[in-house]
């Protein structure tokens, strides 16, 4: 099952590392973040899942709740984390799904034959409160992922969710802001007094959240 923006996150039931949980009643009202590794005991992803404990403070401030997964098991992941503690100087304080069956790894189509015929590749899934795929990103074994920029990815689209706008290329919060195409000049006019006009396609205006 291929997952494109905008399908909707398919729902599970999984055992984890804090208990078994269903996904949707898990994330409530909150955005998501879910990401698989290949296996526990990997180099890159125990850089990841101490980058991420590190970061879970902005994570909350956004509202977002993160998940991990890989295909090891529960007894597996917690002699893992026992590893990323000593090693990254910080605890896991967040869920690792033991996808033994593979049945989420099926679902949000993280295995892929090229890479490996059983061991999930490395995906992070943007999970938005209505249960959409809002955003989905797929890195190579060997490149570890940037997770501020996942969080910035996480503020463009909590900001164009609420508002009719975009972000532009390195756009981070407080920069000017696109006003979408859907909106003509005079309601443009209405809602963001002094946007400036580039082109009949291109208007900026102040970030509306700053």
């Amino acid at each position: 099952m291929t997952m494109h923006l905008g399908d909707d996150a398919p729902d599970f039931t999984a055992d984890t590392t804090r208990g078994v949980i269903n996904f949707y009643d898990w994330l409530g009202d909150s955005w998501g973040v879910l990401f698989s590794h290949p296996g526990d005991f990997t180099p890159v992803c125990t850089t990841e899942l101490g980058t991420v404990a590190r970061l879970k403070g902005e994570f909350d401030r956004r509202n977002t709740k993160v998940i991990g997964l890989s295909v090891d098991s529960v007894e597996s992941h917690e002699k893992w984390e026992h590893d990323i503690g000593e090693t990254q100087g910080t605890e896991v304080n967040f869920p690792m799904i033991a996808d033994t069956d593979h049945k989420v790894s099926v679902l949000y189509d993280m295995i892929h034959p090229n890479a490996s015929e059983t061991s999930t590749i490395r995906s992070v899934f943007v999970i938005s409160p209505d249960k959409k795929i809002s955003l989905n990103l797929t890195y190579p074994l060997a490149t570890g992922r940037n997770f501020p920029e996942i969080l910035r990815a996480i503020d463009s689209l909590r900001l164009t969710a609420a508002e009719p706008v975009a972000t532009p290329a390195d756009w981070r919060p407080g920069d000017d802001v696109i006003i979408g195409l859907g909106v003509s000049d005079s309601d443009a006019a209405q809602h963001f007094p002094g946007y400036r006009t580039i082109k009949p396609y291109l208007r900026f205006t102040q970030d509306p959240t700053a």
